[in-house]
């Protein structure tokens, strides 16, 4: 098993690698990266300074920029190399815990990234417990209460949840119970006066703000574990060997909790190393709709400004979360299911 997990280690390079490689090429190749986006800002700042003025004067001034003023700024930002030395420079800092500089905040990304860690991490924290302390007991209930009232009408609503995203939801949550009964906030992390308050004031005020959030987040992940650990369950409790052993003397109960859990587990923990990623990044339409300053808005925001340096910052993070996940989702399933034996 050391071995197994030795040589998973040793996988992530490449893979890492050809993740990183595939995203730094696009951003290279795409329109519109900071070098565009500094000369519309020029171009803007120049037509600006010149209205009223004659149209002829204003034609002659088709770029605000040099071309010699453009070369420094390719030298700046890196794009006068080709793409592979780009790359392997940029890998080079990495290294190092060396992610650039943002180009929109002029900063480092690093020090940015850091400072989203706690907002996105306490709501993937809470995401992540509630989901599997709620998601394991109703999806063993729901199978044991199979077809009863229960079941029916439980699976309606998990149902309802499912299909609608979680965006969606968000909205609702906040026309509903932040604008007309104003009973949470319409967004944040935290109030204004957070600093004044004491410590139990803002735990209270963190749990405020967070649970229409968090709701949000449930809906796709809880319908789907529950119906998961539901129909793993159902499986298990029809296989022969509970059966056996319930011929034998053992109990329903025992039989339930000795044999069929600790099998109807194994998917839920081949599917838990993938939590890991989500914990971090968090849902970015879900921040953008309660203005939450987590890790995924600043990936969204990033991508749609052309902020380069800390869409990759935020690729290097994640993508390392997402195979390291794996690797602990390998784990958990050696630990549940003692059939694995990771020889090979």
């Amino acid at each position: 098993m050391t071995a197994y997990f030795a040589r998973r280690l040793l996988l992530i390079v490449p893979t890492f690698i050809g993740i990183t490689l595939m995203v730094f090429t696009i951003t290279r190749m795409v329109p519109g990266g900071p070098l565009e986006r500094m000369m519309s800002k020029m171009q803007q700042m120049d037509q600006s300074s010149n209205v009223g003025k004659s149209t002829n004067n204003n034609s002659n001034k088709s770029s605000a920029l040099s071309e010699d003023q453009q070369e420094q700024l390719k030298i700046y930002y890196g794009l006068d190399r080709p793409i592979y030395i780009s790359y392997f420079i940029w890998l080079k800092k990495v290294v190092t815990f060396d992610l650039g500089t943002s180009t929109r905040y002029n900063e480092p990304v690093w020090e940015i990234i850091k400072s989203k860690f706690h907002v996105s991490l306490t709501y993937g924290l809470l995401v992540l417990v509630i989901s599997y302390l709620v998601s394991i007991p109703m999806g063993i209930y729901k199978a044991l209460k199979h077809s009863s009232i229960f079941d029916n009408i439980s699976s309606a609503f998990i149902f309802i949840g499912y299909s609608i995203p979680n965006y969606v939801i968000g909205i609702g949550l906040i026309v509903i119970f932040a604008a007309n009964l104003d009973l949470f906030p319409m967004g944040g992390f935290a109030s204004e006066n957070f600093s004044d308050l004491t410590m139990f004031e803002k735990f209270a005020d963190i749990v405020w703000h967070a649970f229409l959030p968090v709701t949000s987040y449930l809906a796709a992940s809880f319908a789907g574990m529950t119906f998961l650990m539901k129909n793993t369950m159902m499986d298990n409790l029809s296989a022969d060997y509970v059966r056996t052993a319930m011929a034998k003397g053992l109990s329903f109960r025992k039989a339930v909790v000795g044999h069929a859990l600790r099998n109807s587990l194994i998917p839920i923990a081949t599917s838990f190393g993938n939590s890991i990623s989500v914990l971090v990044m968090g849902s970015f339409l879900v921040e953008t709709v309660f203005n939450i300053d987590g890790f995924g808005l600043l990936g969204y925001e990033s991508v749609v400004e052309r902020d380069y340096p800390v869409v990759l910052g935020v690729l290097v993070i994640s993508s390392l979360l997402f195979l390291i996940g794996n690797i602990l989702s390998d784990i958990c399933v050696a630990l549940v299911d003692p059939r694995v034996q990771f020889s090979e």
